[in-house]
């Protein structure tokens, strides 16, 4: 201070309105800033102090500057320690912070870690920030744990009405069934959702209505197939801890068996009369055989006879037959051609009196 007098001293009274004005400038410009500052984190820090969130006010800053929104984690903070909650729990300004930056929801984590706590649930931060950068819903699964939900079985969604089974005797039933489940928080990152739970559920309700021996022992008592899915333990693997499933509704559906059984005979029907035309398409190309075989010794009968008579000749000019013994053949000749004439007159006559 002692160094910088006779700077002032040496300045002309002449120039003092003007450093007054820079001064009173800089001075308006910090106070300013200062209320801005005290706008943005003071409220804050107000709050989180009456509150004992202890949050100070430079890691508030730290907060904006590390592009973290430091409404989301005051609120947040406060509210987990209003509902009992502390840093024992691992609710820290540090831990809130970095799921932020990770991309969790950090007041539906508080939100749930409350509801955790006040429903006498075990439920740690860590499992709890865990599950929501699953992308699971973790205040849901909370609520769900202590008001258990019902999935309806078939998935109305999905289109189908109800679930189809065929007992033994070959009658359909066409079955509604609506399961009710809670969330089981240890399996709920990485376990099976609803759609699991459904096709699970029916499977097990096929199986047991295939296992009937008849459709009317499962109108009698439905419950068997409830019984029979529970027991299978279809909730492994699954984010869910089946508590029961009800049968909403059975209906009887078609006969199965007769229509497989309607189906099967006409197939059998057609392989029997395509088996048919193929034998007669083979008779056919038989009989064009024989006649073709006919036809070709015919051929081979007329030229054997044109044969004799060259044959006759030769055995007159060898001497191998006399005069006497060609009459003898010729008359031969005309009494087989005289039979035969009169037996074929004698089969015609026969033939017109059986067609009259």
């Amino acid at each position: 201070m002692t160094p910088m007098l006779p700077l002032v001293a040496q300045i002309s009274p002449s120039h003092w309105p003007t450093y007054v004005l820079f001064l009173i400038f800089v001075l308006l410009l910090f106070a300013i800033i200062l209320v801005i500052f005290l706008a943005k984190y003071a409220n804050l820090w107000l709050q989180a102090k009456m509150t004992s969130a202890s949050i100070t006010i430079l890691e508030l800053v730290g907060m904006s500057f590390r592009k973290v929104n430091p409404n989301i984690i005051v609120r947040s903070k406060i509210m987990a320690y209003q509902a009992g909650l502390s840093e024992k729990d691992g609710i820290t300004t540090r831990a809130l912070e970095a799921h932020y930056l990770a991309g969790g929801n950090v007041p539906n984590v508080v939100r749930a870690l409350i509801a955790a706590n006040r429903a006498d649930i075990p439920l740690s931060y860590k499992r709890a920030a865990a599950i929501d950068l699953a992308g699971r819903n973790v205040l849901e699964a909370v609520q769900t744990s202590v008001n258990p939900k019902v999935i309806p079985c078939p998935d109305p969604s999905s289109g189908r009405n109800s679930i189809d089974g065929v007992a033994k005797n070959g009658i359909q039933l066409k079955v509604k069934a609506k399961v009710t489940v809670r969330t089981n928080l240890d399996r709920l990152v990485g376990g099976a959702t609803d759609e699991t739970i459904i096709a699970r559920v029916g499977e097990g309700i096929v199986n047991a209505i295939g296992s009937a021996d008849t459709h009317e022992q499962v109108l009698e008592r439905p419950d068997t197939i409830s019984k029979r899915v529970l027991e299978k333990g279809l909730d492994a693997g699954t984010a869910y801890e089946i508590l029961s499933i009800d049968i909403a509704d059975v209906d009887v559906g078609d006969n199965i068996g007769a229509n497989l059984q309607a189906l099967q005979a006409e197939a059998d029907t057609r392989v029997a009369r395509a088996k048919a035309e193929e034998r007669r398409a083979f008779a056919v190309a038989k009989e064009q055989e024989m006649v073709a075989q006919v036809q070709e010794n015919r051929a081979k009968v007329v030229q054997a006879e044109a044969e004799v008579p060259k044959a006759i000749a030769e055995a007159f000019r060898m001497g191998n037959i006399g005069i006497q013994e060609y009459y003898n053949l010729r008359n031969v000749q005309a009494d087989t051609e005289m039979r035969s004439a009169i037996a074929g007159t004698g089969n015609a006559r026969r033939e017109n009196n059986q067609s009259s």
